[in-house]
């Protein structure tokens, strides 16, 4: 199955997708933050990034789902900062130290043209929302020298509907982890007071353009993979995740519902986040996805 952005490309689209990202730098409105800075001289919002991304790692990553794996593992990039302000995230150097190195799009098009020639089955961008200008630019340089890989875009959901459907054509397989049902705890945990208004509104936008997770020779091809993180003491409302995820995406959906809960960062801080989840907590949310028809993953 041919990656889905070679057609924006091959029509000169891709281009054009491409200059009306960089634009929207100048008063950068591309997250739900609408910080509205001129990202181009360097005036930094909630991101703290200004014109070129900046890039923690990259690798081929084992450690994904199965099905984004497969033999070569999955070509990570990892970029620093995030447009979340999680208290409890494992990865808090990247995302709240912003550590890394700033990359032009001519290195970064290399990283992804490196992870191909290393084995990668994908190339996966892990916390794209931020960069997404700066990624779709290197994209073409990348193109012109061979990528010809799925995309994967690796996201906390928090997403603007309007720069989502910019995107439709370019990324295979979107990833987004839907971290709570409850606006009231995401502010508290994750500085995103209207995270459950605007994640379901992303995620429908992320489903009408690639539907449900299409698996080939026990590869991710194309289709939305949802996540979701078990916390502590039910914080994440995963029932109703779970619900939501069922009744307005679709009872097809491929769900990878996490264990791996820890007091990262500020966690400890927090009597509700300071432990891990038990076994319990877990399985009562896998339970649940059974129990409202879901199938796929867990």
């Amino acid at each position: 199955m041919e990656p889905i952005y070679r057609t924006l490309y091959e029509t000169g689209k891709l281009e054009v997708i491409k200059d009306e990202l960089i634009a929207k730098l100048e008063s950068c409105e591309l997250c739900p933050r609408k910080c509205c800075l001129n990202r181009k001289k360097e005036k930094l919002g909630f991101c703290k990034t200004g014109r070129y991304a900046r890039v923690s790692s990259v690798f081929l990553h084992h450690g994904e789902e199965r099905e984004l794996v497969g033999r070569g593992g999955s070509g990570t990039i990892f970029f620093s900062w995030c447009n979340l302000g999680c208290n409890y995230c494992q990865n808090y150097t990247l995302s709240h130290f912003g550590e890394g190195e700033t990359v032009s799009p001519q290195e970064l098009a290399r990283m992804m043209l490196a992870l191909q020639a290393s084995g990668a089955e994908n190339i996966n961008f892990v916390t794209p929302t931020h960069v997404i200008a700066q990624i779709v630019e290197a994209l073409p340089l990348a193109i012109r020298q061979g990528l010809h890989l799925p995309l994967v875009y690796n996201c906390g959901g928090y997403e603007s509907v309007p720069t989502l459907a910019l995107l439709e054509g370019i990324f295979d397989i979107y990833m987004p982890d839907l971290k709570y049902s409850d606006n009231e705890t995401a502010q508290e945990f994750s500085s995103a007071p209207d995270y459950w208004d605007i994640v379901r509104a992303a995620a429908k936008e992320m489903y009408r353009q690639v539907g449900d997770l299409t698996i080939a020779e026990n590869l991710a091809r194309r289709g939305v993979l949802v996540r979701h993180l078990v916390l502590p003491n039910r914080l994440a409302g995963s029932f109703k995740v779970l619900d939501f995820i069922r009744d307005e995406i679709s009872p097809h959906t491929y769900v990878n519902i996490m264990q791996q809960y820890r007091p990262c960062y500020r966690g400890g801080e927090y009597p509700q986040l300071a432990r891990t989840i038990t076994d319990e907590e877990f399985y009562e949310v896998v339970r649940y996805a059974k129990k409202v028809g879901l199938y796929r993953g867990f």
